[in-house]
């Protein structure tokens, strides 16, 4: 059966994930993580693509990107073929990492971007990664730290999400810190069977 053609041109924010072949990890360890971060980083350069909010689990992850220059899919080919190039040589495995092709969600609202922010960011936290918020801050593998000014990761394009919540940066991040405390409460809007595939 034919895949659904996905809509992909520039400029659109989308939300993608990626899960492993079989829910199996795509990262094992620490080192599998910062090589993956690397690559991101790398790319988010050369293409001119902006993140607004990342979170690496064991057997997936979760990106908020809008490339400007280039499709989502080059994009997303450099990455994950790359990445799994290298994964599966360290790991001395062959075959396929990731299940099927990644899934992609048109986002088209400054609400729903921000909801995906937070759906995005509390990911470690609802899966049991992350005990508590609190500790959020200080994991080093999803976004949330950054928005937050800690840690040395530059990933995300941190004053675009932040400017939805004052234009003083001390102010912005008082208030998204309070946005993502206020949706461990609430249950998520994010709908992750809309939009694309």
């Amino acid at each position: 059966m034919p895949r659904n053609a996905r809509i992909d041109i520039p400029g659109l924010l989308q939300h993608v994930i990626v899960r492993g072949i079989e829910k199996r990890p795509v990262f094992v360890d620490d080192h599998d993580r910062e090589e993956f971060l690397s690559r991101l980083s790398l790319l988010l350069k050369e293409t001119s693509t902006d993140c607004f909010a990342w979170a690496l689990l064991d057997s997936h992850f979760h990106l908020l990107l809008q490339p400007r220059i280039v499709k989502l899919a080059h994009f997303m080919r450099r990455l994950l073929t790359g990445y799994a190039v290298v994964f599966n040589l360290r790991h001395e495995r062959a075959g396929h990492l990731f299940q099927n092709r990644y899934k992609s969600i048109v986002c088209d609202s400054d609400a729903y971007l921000l909801e995906l922010v937070r759906y995005i960011h509390l990911n470690p936290v609802r899966a049991g990664i992350v005990a508590k918020l609190e500790a959020l801050s200080g994991y080093p593998w999803c976004g949330h730290g950054e928005l937050l000014g800690k840690g040395s990761r530059k990933l995300i394009s941190a004053d675009e999400v932040l400017s939805h919540f004052a234009q003083q940066r001390s102010v912005a991040r008082k208030r998204y810190e309070q946005f993502i405390t206020d949706g461990i409460a609430a249950p998520s809007k994010v709908k992750l069977s809309a939009g694309g595939k």
